[in-house]
């Protein structure tokens, strides 16, 4: 991913925030997000990533970027030294069902095993369906942890999926 990029994936995360968590995030919220604002933050980010972090993009034929995912080190306060984590993947609504995000998820697994990984684990919100059969396809497994989420005082709880990269 480049800083071109960031106009780009911001419209896609912040279309799929709206598509995904709609029904399980207020929608005030929801239709609040700004992409101008998301893409700035996407901007600062790549551009004081820590060390280890992987932004990955995907295209279609023309060269339009029709996903986004970033993976790096496991960031929970609890120790996972050995782990990766995958930070965020969102594809083009347009593109669901394509192979995009398949596309995107293995990448970031194959790297993290080169880079050494153990686990590659992951939070999703509790509610989403979509996302949570996604990963289960991949191999992921909830493992019981849990994480509150807090968006405009509502809990919108998260839970850990984890895949083995060892075997």
């Amino acid at each position: 991913m480049e800083l071109v990029d960031c106009d780009r994936v911001s419209a896609i995360r912040v279309r799929g925030w709206q598509t995904a968590y709609r029904g399980l995030v207020p929608q005030p919220y929801l239709d609040g997000l700004d992409v101008s604002e998301d893409a700035e933050r996407r901007r600062d980010f790549l551009t004081r990533a820590p060390d280890g972090v992987v932004n990955l993009v995907a295209e279609d034929d023309t060269g339009q970027v029709v996903g986004w995912a970033c993976h790096g080190p496991y960031r929970s306060g609890e120790p996972h030294p050995a782990d990766a984590e995958l930070y965020a993947l969102y594809v083009d609504t347009a593109c669901f069902g394509t192979g995009v995000g398949q596309a995107l998820l293995r990448e970031s697994v194959r790297r993290s095993k080169a880079a050494g990984h153990a686990r590659m684990l992951l939070w999703v919100l509790e509610g989403n369906a979509r996302a949570r059969r996604f990963y289960e396809r991949a191999g992921f497994r909830a493992d019981g942890a849990e994480e509150p989420f807090e968006v405009e005082g509502v809990s919108v709880p998260e839970v850990r999926y984890t895949r083995d990269l060892t075997g």
